[in-house]
């Protein structure tokens, strides 16, 4: 397998205010999809830094008129990105893996590491970045063993319940827009309580994002 790695910084509705409130945040898009022109990106973030610039972050953000359907639980956010220019966002396809989720730190910078089987996949998402944006550099492109993309690096750390609470999530189409379930009903699904499942849920969330700082080196 293929891994690349690239920085690239842009007029982005996550990397200007991380710039703004001296805030980081790792996360990224669940899908993405184009219509009429428009590119549309429902994800999650989760941002780190000061209590005060995680919420001041979040008030800014509500009114961007480029983001929907925004929920926040303590410091995670969904939203749907809807953009008429390009983003990197836009050059995704199925062909490529997310090695890691996307990392933007405070200076608005994010750090795109995804992997493929062939990688001319990879160049060509390289190359519409390097055509796109001014700001722009390739970190990587190399060969990487599979042991080393994200969710199979990380995943043994989750407990039994926290994988299952996740999987659930993803198989029931929780993270698609427009969500195809709520969390009742996947807490239904595994026979527990709302409360319980949302706290494994969470913490399956949180536990899988932490060492990607590491991708800033």
């Amino acid at each position: 397998m293929w891994v690349v790695k690239a920085r690239v910084r842009h007029d982005c509705v996550i990397g200007n205010r991380c710039q703004k409130y001296k805030v980081q945040t790792i996360g990224g898009p669940f899908s993405i999809y184009v219509k009429n022109g428009k590119t549309f990106a429902p994800q999650l973030q989760t941002i780190y830094g000061k209590e005060e610039n995680i919420q001041n972050f979040i008030d800014d953000l509500k009114k961007d008129l480029r983001v929907h359907k925004l929920e926040h639980q303590g410091n995670s956010i969904f939203f749907v990105e809807e953009r008429k220019d390009k983003i990197p966002s836009s050059f995704y396809e199925p062909k490529l893996v997310f090695a890691k989720p996307v990392v933007v730190d405070t200076q608005g910078y994010e750090y795109w590491e995804l992997a493929s089987w062939e990688k001319e996949n990879l160049t060509t998402f390289v190359n519409l970045l390097q055509h796109h944006f001014k700001e722009y550099k390739l970190l990587k492109m190399q060969k990487s063993k599979l042991k080393d993309v994200y969710f199979q690096h990380l995943s043994p750390d989750l407990t039994f319940y926290q994988k299952q609470a996740l999987q659930t999530a993803i198989q029931e189409g929780y993270y698609n827009y427009p969500r195809k379930t709520e969390l009742r009903k996947l807490a239904q699904l595994m026979k527990i309580s709302l409360a319980t499942y949302r706290e494994h849920l969470r913490k399956a969330e949180h536990k899988i994002l932490p060492d990607l700082l590491a991708g800033l080196k």
